[in-house]
């Protein structure tokens, strides 16, 4: 059982870790990273509403599960955006400050004070951020541009989403799906809206049967990948599944440096090792077992 849930989670972490590489084709063909989000997410959102039609009332009748709307939307729009258009291995390091947002946000909505342990984990974390964002160029380890500044935000949004669902909990995992694929296509259609309004994204072209193929192929994979989330999630420990999950930095950059779209730098390679011990140590301090 726990070997087949293992699996789920890889399967999860794989097409997250390569998701960059249709995105990517797309953008080639003329669809905005964002036009592409709101696409597969659209089609993911009817698939959900023919398949499961009582998810509808499930999210009517827990009105809170708009900010899991809110904070999924972002959290797509983020990472969906960067990962296309910015060196793959820097946008998934960046994102994976996740355990240290989840620290802080913890605190702040759960009332859960941080020991001294996590606040050595968030101090790790944060000093692997600089490290990544300090260039020779740069005076301060600020964001060099956008695609930083949205993989900070994917990453502090995914750590929200995170926190929501400990809170949601108790809504039916059917009305979750429906809020999280939903926000997903609206916050990126939104987004999208607002660059065609203001001139810095441009109209989404028509695609051709390539492009309809890995936008098919996007889709299946994010549902399959939300289906099997939910079951290897729902059968291993929290501590367990954080470490599975930390097998996407791996999967997305070694595709990026197989591809030869990425390099590893001895900057963020310590940068990321630092925020990678900090997530592996987050996962090692919550190895409670499920009870039977």
């Amino acid at each position: 059982m726990k070997a087949w849930a293992a699996c789920a989670l890889l399967v999860n972490a794989f097409v997250w870790g390569v998701s960059w590489w249709p995105f990517q084709q797309l953008q080639a063909q003329g669809l905005h990273p964002l036009w592409a989000t709101a696409l597969v997410y659209s089609i993911s959102l009817v698939s959900i509403a023919a398949l499961r039609p009582q998810a509808w009332r499930g999210f009517v009748a827990h009105p809170q599960l708009w900010w899991l709307l809110l904070a999924a939307g972002l959290t797509n729009v983020g990472f969906n955006w960067a990962v296309t258009v910015g060196d793959v291995i820097r946008v998934v390091l960046l994102f994976y400050l996740m355990p240290a947002w989840a620290v802080l946000l913890a605190w702040l909505l759960l009332g859960e004070r941080p020991g001294v342990a996590a606040l050595a984990r968030l101090a790790l974390a944060l000093a692997g951020v600089v490290v990544v964002l300090k260039t020779p160029d740069a005076p301060w380890p600020l964001p060099r541009d956008a695609v930083d500044a949205l993989s900070l935000m994917g990453g502090f949004c995914f750590a929200l989403t995170n926190i929501l669902l400990r809170q949601l909990a108790h809504t039916p995992s059917a009305a979750r799906m429906l809020a999280m694929f939903g926000g997903g296509a609206l916050l990126a259609a939104g987004a999208g809206l607002v660059g065609l309004a203001t001139g810095g994204i441009a109209a989404p072209a028509a695609l051709g049967n390539m492009g309809w193929l890995l936008a098919g192929a996007l889709t299946l994979g994010f549902l399959l990948s939300n289906t099997a989330l939910q079951y290897g999630a729902a059968r291993l420990a929290a501590g367990t599944t954080a470490l599975i999950m930390l097998s996407e930095i791996v999967f997305a950059s070694g595709s990026s440096v197989l591809l030869g779209v990425s390099e590893i730098s001895p900057r963020t390679l310590v940068g990321g090792a630092l925020i990678l011990l900090a997530a592996l140590l987050a996962a090692l301090s919550d190895r409670t077992e499920l009870p039977p």
